[in-house]
């Protein structure tokens, strides 16, 4: 994968942070949603590292990339780091590392751009209540609070902050050099962040608070696999009434090299 390309670096988004530049952000699962972002100008992309392939990358144009290391199924720092260099050698510009400081340090020594996650962090929600927001009280705030700081002191660029309250948000946004990508964290993250399938309206569960689906897919797709249903009911029906295939679909051959293929038989 080439060094060189025309996409934003770690230093220009900082700046664009710093400028009060808004930035738009999406989790995307497929080569066409990775198109279609790239095309409609979203700055960055979030891809979990199974799906993340030359291809994708190709795809996502001159999309800033998030390849996101599986917490979990990485487990030590060795781990973390082959997989880390590994996705940045597909062309990632970043990596979305949830584990633990000291892994996450490990990779921010080696060189490697790292977006952690504070607030509602899915993999590890027990801690906090389940899946609800984070940093309601003034204590839960400040844990928030430290943790960004925390993340600071290792070398993160960046973190995921899901669902706490917009105005702790903007305070902690204001003074951190990290770029904050929100998720349900108001209008004060650096990035807006949404998963396409619920902007798109097609996800198998209910739409989160902090999401708007502005397409309804959903529908669209249950009618696609209706019609493919029906497609491929016509064509059993047509295979056994012998409608398909028909002299359209099937090769010729001339009369007298038949003749001849029989005598030859």
């Amino acid at each position: 994968m080439s060094m060189y390309h025309a996409r934003p670096t770690v230093a220009d988004l900082q700046g664009r942070k710093a400028a009060g530049d808004k930035l738009t952000m999406l989790f995307v699962e497929t080569e066409d949603e990775a198109r279609a972002a790239a095309e409609a100008g979203i700055d960055m992309l979030s891809v979990v590292a199974p799906l993340w392939s030359p291809a994708m990358r190709a795809a996502a144009g001159d999309c800033f990339v998030q390849a996101g290391l599986l917490y979990g199924e990485l487990c030590t720092g060795e781990d973390y780091l082959r997989a880390a260099h590994a996705a940045m050698q597909t062309g990632a510009d970043c990596v979305y590392c949830a584990a633990s400081l000291d892994i996450q340090k490990l990779l921010c020594d080696n060189g490697i751009p790292v977006v952690a996650h504070v607030g509602l962090v899915p993999s590890q929600c027990t801690w906090t209540g389940g899946f609800k927001a984070v940093g309601k009280t003034a204590e839960n705030a400040l844990a928030v609070w430290y943790h960004v700081k925390r993340l600071e002191d290792i070398g993160c660029f960046g973190a995921e902050l899901e669902v706490v309250p917009d105005r702790v948000a903007r305070v902690i946004a204001d003074h951190t050099p990290l770029l904050l990508l929100g998720m349900g964290a108001g209008a004060h993250a650096d990035a807006q962040y949404l998963f396409t399938e619920d902007v798109l309206g097609h996800g198998v569960n209910k739409l989160p608070r902090h999401a708007k689906a502005y397409r309804d897919f959903a529908a669209e797709f249950e009618r696609l696999q209706r019609e493919r249903v029906a497609a491929f009911g016509e064509f059993k029906a047509d295979v056994k009434s012998g409608g398909f295939p028909g002299p359209e679909h099937s090769v010729a051959i001339p009369e007298a090299e038949f003749e001849a293929f029989l005598a030859g038989l």
